[in-house]
């Protein structure tokens, strides 16, 4: 099987769904259509070129990751209480 060829713009494009959209590498990679280990390693080799660095810094990061950590509680919290909502709906004598 022959390898794929992926011309730089593909790869720049990839990147950029990483470093400013957000994306995991997973994410990209399955949108891609490509290898996440291919998309790991354009991440590593052109993040450093200009305009295609990380979006923000350390604090931006560490905010969104403690919002994804928040949006998970809050969502186990809803399923809780749609649970609890059904269960004492079907109580009703």
């Amino acid at each position: 099987m022959a390898r794929r060829k992926y011309t730089r713009e593909f790869k720049v494009s990839a990147v950029r769904l990483v470093n400013q959209q957000g994306y995991t590498i997973p994410q990209a990679a399955q949108s891609l259509g490509v290898d996440r280990g291919s998309v790991r390693d354009w991440v590593k080799q052109l993040s450093s070129e200009d305009g295609l660095e990380p979006a923000g810094d350390g604090a931006l990061q560490a905010e969104l990751r403690r919002l994804r950590q928040e949006n998970a509680r809050l969502l186990v919290a809803r399923d809780i209480l749609k649970q609890a909502a059904a269960f004492f709906a079907r109580e009703q004598p």
